[in-house]
């Protein structure tokens, strides 16, 4: 069955939906995000030996801000009013990366998949800005949508 594209009008031109007539009804979007790196690099951030602070408390915090600014960044979102954003950043020092886990919420009429996976990104990206001097080859990928609830669409999880 072929889905149709909401964010195109009957012209073919893009738009905003609509979504006055929907119901308000509890969303939750769960995304996440890694960045892989050196040992040596990692080790410096979980140390806390980093010469430009926090690297983990500054990344929570970018992916934060982000979250918030999504309809800013993505041009057809509509601005939300979230009601709880969670950044969490898993060292994984076996594979030399660092896995990055957001969750975003609120009570609406559209869902919050954009804002959690524009968080895990700025999160990453975030790592990436702070720790390019000392290492410019780190990957940052894959960046995906984990779960996600409420709306018409229902339930999804990966």
């Amino acid at each position: 069955m072929e889905q149709a594209f909401t964010h195109l009008n009957a012209d073919g031109n893009a738009h905003m939906v609509d979504v006055t007539e929907k119901s308000v009804t509890e969303r939750v979007a769960i995304a996440e995000a890694s960045i892989t790196m050196s040992a040596q690099t990692l080790a410096m951030i979980m140390e806390g030996s980093h010469h430009k602070g926090d690297v983990f408390a500054t990344a929570r915090i970018a992916g934060i801000q982000a979250a918030k600014k999504t309809s800013d960044l993505i041009p057809l979102c509509h601005p939300l009013m979230l009601t709880k954003v969670e950044v969490d950043l898993y060292p994984d020092v076996e594979n030399n990366s660092v896995r990055i886990e957001s969750l975003c919420k609120l009570s609406g009429k559209t869902g919050v998949e954009m804002e959690a996976l524009t968080a895990a990104s700025v999160a990453a990206l975030t790592i990436y800005d702070m720790c390019k001097a000392v290492q410019k080859d780190m990957v940052i990928g894959p960046v995906r949508l984990l779960e996600k609830r409420g709306g018409k669409s229902g339930h999804f999880k990966v």
